[in-house]
């Protein structure tokens, strides 16, 4: 490798300036921009100058961190984490439950960390017949090809969206007439309430749950019984069950 300018490292990974810029040029789904903190010169200004106008994220890192993501690479101050695929908008997944002749049913993930856990959570929703998932754009994992490879496939079929600030994005949903469901250990039990209609499901991070905020927002909580010693459930569990029961509850509504 020309010690001078980095290159494309791995699927997921771009480190360099040049790869870089080429890759925001060629309109290539990116994830998010780390760059190195301190001082920015030559072709680094340009770059996140046009990643912000596309709406990428770009977060300071430490330069050993940089090093760290692409394995050595000569990054040159900045390194793109490349996304599976390009992000949906929240319009696509109403127009979708419009254009299948249903309430909408969407999930929205609360800061979710492990790709494992999104990638699980988006396989779950494509298969209970969901019409999005939303994530935030810089709190909790991306539409990484590790979350890809862990919905096994769902990403193709799943419109995916990114919000800036999710407890706006909870009003704005209000306002089109979605409910608002957030998954909580203090909240209804889930047997017990109706997830038929429009509707969509937080689910918080792995450690602090639903955040504050979105929470205190949200139309109702519900919770699932917890009979162990165990005091919470995995992320993407608790999103399968949820999905599932509303499933079965729109395909069989609750009896009065």
């Amino acid at each position: 490798m020309d010690n001078k300018e980095a290159a494309v490292y791995g699927q997921e990974v771009i480190a360099g300036r040049n790869p870089v810029a080429e890759a925001l040029r060629a309109g290539r789904p990116i994830d998010r921009i780390f760059v190195a903190k301190g001082p920015r010169s030559g072709q680094l200004p340009g770059i996140l100058s046009r990643a912000r106008e596309l709406g990428v994220p770009v977060k300071e890192a430490d330069p050993r961190k940089l090093s760290h993501l692409c394995n050595g690479a000569n990054h040159q101050g900045i390194v793109a984490m490349a996304a599976a695929k390009s992000y949906a908008s929240v319009e696509d997944m109403l127009a979708l439950a419009e254009k299948r002749g249903e309430p909408p049913l969407l999930v929205i993930c609360d800061g979710v960390e492990d790709p494992h856990n999104l990638g699980a959570i988006i396989r779950s929703a494509e298969c209970a017949g969901a019409h999005g998932v939303i994530i935030p754009e810089r709190r909790g994992v991306g539409l990484t090809y590790a979350v890809d490879k862990a919905a096994a496939g769902a990403v193709e079929y799943l419109p995916v969206a990114r919000a800036k600030n999710l407890a706006a994005l909870v009003t704005d949903l209000q306002a089109k007439g979605v409910w608002i469901f957030a998954a909580d250990m203090d909240g209804k039990p889930w047997c017990q309430t109706d997830l038929t209609g429009p509707m969509a499901l937080v689910i918080g991070s792995e450690g602090r749950g639903v955040s504050r905020l979105v929470k205190e927002r949200s139309d109702f909580t519900v919770s699932l019984p917890l009979k162990g010693r165990i005091t919470s459930l995995n992320a993407s569990v608790s999103a399968s069950i949820l999905l599932y029961e509303s499933l079965r509850q729109r395909t069989a509504p609750l009896k009065p």
